[in-house]
């Protein structure tokens, strides 16, 4: 770290730090650190650290001789005043410095002296601490760290891999849904039929008491109306020949991993009255529309569609296997990850499984689907999904997998073109916002189940349908606040 290795480069005036020559290469300095390290549970760790006097003296000089350099003292010109007058006069400024290089060189001498992987910042009250004028330093800090465990054998790892071809009536369907992203829906007088929009106000009740009201809801009708935190069943069924002011009340069954704890699997029943129903008129395949997604003609849609549809099939089977391989290879491991830390990881595992769904090439409605059933089973989805990434991240490590910018530039290309979205545009908005990172990440993980996949023994069985065509979400939650009472309204 160079806060901690320039001192070298220090002048004579430091009777602490000796000049070096032009044509002298300073040996690295380090610091003489006093560590104990104590696991307080699992993945945590409690550490205490001690800079001794000397260190902290070491560093002093150096920070003074920076200010001294470059300090304007009245009386004196610049890089002349005398040390003692500099430390007098920004003192205030000399022990910030110092606080700040003395924490930052003793971490990172500490990240490369130990074994210590942590996986968030370390619990430290930076704020609190002070460096004393004589003695030596001492803080300590609890720090959650990676799982320490040992990779049992992935060769020849029996596993059943499900696996189905895609057909014309699959590259049909897609295109119908792909469509209907750009719709248009029509005000009808008509009775709501499955497969029309309708806005509605809702109320959403539980044990008599108001837990939230809501307006202008667009939703399709569809078998399952899915929330974030649970689903109205038969929906289709509930809203079929409704009409503009008519109501209807139906029933909710909260997820028993909902966040607010104490709604889980409770029912709430919710009264929804009709504001408008919508038909929905297809767009005309045209020059206009093709160009609009990026395509030339017909035939160019379909074959992107299929191709869309060939990834879906592979996003599946990577979940299938990688539930198969984390379950064999977990067989052994003794290691359990802590609840407080699986909570703080939970949306950050929920967004790593939207961001694999765009890279499959799922429209974003189709996502919201099974976004939604995952935050129905968030805590246990995180649990899996942590270990998941550990043990493959492992592996990566183990195998030497590295990302190259092609396999990003084909992930970015294969996303935009799920979602309508110009590439240059969708690779600008995920590197503003640091997904870029996290798409590197997963390729590198898919990676490491492709290594796995090449050692394993494979038996061939029918994929599932896992269309989810039959179900509408929702980005809502019943129970949105589990800090506010029951029975109060949003």
């Amino acid at each position: 770290m160079s806060t901690v290795a320039e001192p070298e480069t220090t002048t004579a005036e430091s009777a602490d730090v000796p000049a070096t020559t032009a044509k002298e290469e300073p040996a690295a300095w380090k610091m003489t650190l006093g560590v104990d390290v104590r696991d307080i549970g699992p993945c945590k760790k409690h550490v205490r650290v001690k800079v001794p006097e000397a260190d902290i003296k070491h560093i002093r000089n150096f920070v003074l001789d920076q200010m001294k350099s470059r300090a304007a003292v009245p009386g004196f010109r610049p890089g002349k005043a005398p040390r003692e007058i500099v430390a007098k006069r920004f003192g205030r400024e000399l022990m910030d410095e110092l606080k700040q290089k003395v924490l930052i060189g003793s971490l990172e001498q500490l990240s490369q002296d130990t074994n210590i992987e942590p996986i968030n910042e370390p619990d430290l009250d930076v704020e609190n601490l002070t460096i004393p004028d004589f003695g030596d330093f001492e803080y300590d800090f609890q720090v959650e760290v990676r799982p320490n465990f040992e990779l049992p054998s992935y060769d020849q790892i029996k596993i059943n891999r499900p696996n189905r071809e895609v057909v014309p009536s699959d590259i049909d369907e897609a295109q119908l849904r792909f469509l209907e992203q750009y719709a248009e829906h029509v005000p009808t007088e008509e009775p709501a039929q499955p497969g029309d929009f309708v806005r509605l106000s809702a109320t959403f009740t539980y044990n008599n008491a108001v837990l939230r009201e809501v307006e202008n809801l667009s939703v399709r009708i569809r078998s399952i109306l899915r929330f974030e935190d649970g689903e109205v069943v038969d929906f289709d069924k509930l809203m079929t020949g409704a009409k503009k002011g008519d109501t209807r009340q139906g029933t909710i069954k909260i997820s028993r991993e909902a966040e607010n704890l104490e709604m889980r699997g409770e029912k709430v029943v919710v009264d929804f009255e009709v504001q408008e129903v919508n038909h929905v008129k297809l767009p005309e395949i045209n020059k206009a529309l093709l160009q609009r997604v990026g395509v030339e003609t017909l035939d160019e849609l379909r074959i992107e569609l299929e191709q869309a549809l060939q990834r879906q099939v592979q996003y599946d089977q990577r979940q299938a296997v990688r539930k198969q391989v984390l379950e064999k290879i977990t067989e052994s491991a003794s290691w359990e990850l802590p609840e407080d830390l699986v909570l703080k990881q939970v949306e950050n595992a929920m967004y790593r499984e939207v961001l694999e769904m765009q890279q499959a090439g799922y429209t974003p409605q189709e996502i919201k689907v099974k976004e939604n059933e995952l935050r129905q089973r968030q805590v246990s989805m995180t649990r899996h999904a942590m270990k998941e990434h550990f043990i493959l991240d492992k592996i990566a490590t183990v195998e030497g997998i590295e990302v190259t910018q092609y396999d990003i530039d084909t992930e970015l290309l294969y996303m935009a073109m799920a979602r309508g979205e110009n590439v240059r545009r969708l690779r600008a908005r995920l590197e503003k916002t640091g997904v870029i990172e996290n798409l590197e990440a997963q390729i590198r993980e898919r990676k490491a189940v492709d290594v796995i996949l090449s050692k394993a023994v494979f038996e061939e069985i029918p994929m599932d349908n896992t269309s989810t065509t039959n179900v509408e979400a929702v980005e809502l939650e019943v129970c949105h606040n589990p800090d506010e009472p029951v029975g109060l309204k949003a």
